[in-house]
């Protein structure tokens, strides 16, 4: 099953924002795939590594309407990543506005610590 979806992604400096894409990972967080554009990490390396760097975040887009949400940046690996709290509030905000559906009513037919489903009424 693909639980990737894409996104965008800014990342805030003092003066300029930079912007990229990439995968969110709705399983485990990870972003994979970020491609930036009008930017050269090779050359002016991480934008998180710079000293006007100010944070990360990241968009997912559905039909014209959109989740916000932060991104955790790992200096070491360079890697783009979703905390897991971030990541459940990232699903129960997107269910919500792309679908309509209460975050009791998704939590609702989460399987348990069994593996069962909660039936819903």
């Amino acid at each position: 099953m693909n639980l990737k979806v894409p996104i965008a992604i800014f990342d805030e400096l003092d003066d300029v924002v930079i912007k990229s894409t990439g995968s969110l990972d709705l399983a485990s967080g990870e972003i994979q795939g970020v491609t930036y554009e009008d930017y050269d990490v090779k050359k002016d390396g991480l934008p998180a590594e710079r000293e006007d760097y100010e944070f990360t975040s990241g968009i997912l887009s559905n039909d014209g309407k959109d989740v916000e949400f932060r991104v955790e940046v790992d200096l070491f690996s360079g890697k783009y990543s979703v905390s897991a709290n971030e990541l459940l509030e990232i699903k129960v905000r997107a269910a919500k506005l792309f679908a309509g559906i209460e975050g009791k009513a998704l939590l609702a037919g989460a399987p348990g610590p069994d593996g069962a489903r909660k039936k819903l009424h």
